[in-house]
């Protein structure tokens, strides 16, 4: 089980983002650090890996979710949870080696919080990779006294045998083509106890793949719009992803994606709207 920081003493909440933030599985096995939160952090860079990659070689909207988490709401500001993340891919990136956000701060409330960035080839900023765009809700304040974290990142070498995300990340197929996670674990929790934005993305995307490939015979696809939708915390498990296949006759595919709760009745946690491009011959 994963703790709540909203449950801890005043004096407990900076030990206790610590020990959730570090033992947080998305950003340091995809290697991306943040600034301001992970000590001696600068530049909001990511490495673009095979793992990150689909199968025609361009970026997956997972790693984008988590390049570029919006809203750029930090732990050190509230108990922050994202409510809409947009992401527009104008780039496919196959000979990028790395990324690197760009932020802007649109307005930050007392409630709410509203940015957008641009995720641009860190070797070369005037190569846009993908816009992206967020709100995001407080979900309560936070003591002073905030220090950056030592977060070390993994350290992964790059190859076409690293394992797939969804298999890092506990995302396990059916025979429905509905993928699953069983559980909230500490590796896969936000601070605040509910499931992850990194591995609710991984798992809708291993959906929509999928479902890609069940209608085409093949998932030579790729993502050029993602917007993911937080409608309730994930907290319970297990959680179920679905996909459908909403228009797939022309160039573009429109598709839908659902995840829910299945011990909370089935209550939905996070809906996909996506379009995808046929890629080659496709």
């Amino acid at each position: 089980m994963a703790n709540d920081i909203r449950n801890v003493p005043p004096a407990e909440h900076w030990a206790q983002f610590e020990t959730s933030w570090t033992t947080l599985l998305t950003y340091r096995y995809l290697g991306k650090g943040t600034p301001t939160l992970d000590r001696g952090v600068e530049r909001e860079v990511m490495t673009l890996r095979h793992d990150m990659r689909n199968a025609t070689g361009g970026i997956m909207a997972a790693p984008l979710c988590i390049a570029a988490p919006e809203p750029s709401w930090l732990d050190d500001d509230c108990v922050p949870a994202p409510v809409t993340m947009t992401y527009d891919i104008l780039d496919p990136a196959n000979d990028v080696r790395r990324v690197e956000v760009l932020r802007e701060v649109i307005h930050i409330g007392r409630a709410m919080g509203f940015t957008r960035s641009r995720v641009v080839d860190a070797d070369n900023p005037d190569r846009v990779i993908a816009l992206s765009t967020g709100t995001g809700v407080s979900l309560g304040n936070v003591p002073p006294g905030f220090q950056p974290v030592s977060n070390p990142l993994f350290d992964l070498v790059d190859s076409p045998n690293l394992p797939l995300l969804r298999d890092v990340f506990g995302v396990h197929s059916a025979s429905d083509r509905s993928v699953s996670i069983a559980s909230v674990t500490p590796e896969l929790a936000s601070p605040h106890g509910a499931l992850h934005i990194g591995p609710i993305n991984i798992a809708l995307e291993s959906a929509v793949t999928d479902q890609l490939a069940a209608t085409f015979g093949h998932a030579d696809f790729q993502v050029e719009h993602w917007t993911v939708t937080m409608v309730k915390p994930g907290i319970t498990g297990p959680f179920r992803a679905t996909a459908v296949i909403v228009s797939g006759a022309g160039r573009r595919v429109g598709v839908q994606a659902t995840m829910t709760d299945e011990g909370r009745a089935g209550r939905v946690i996070a809906t996909v709207s996506a379009s995808y491009s046929r890629v080659g011959g496709s």
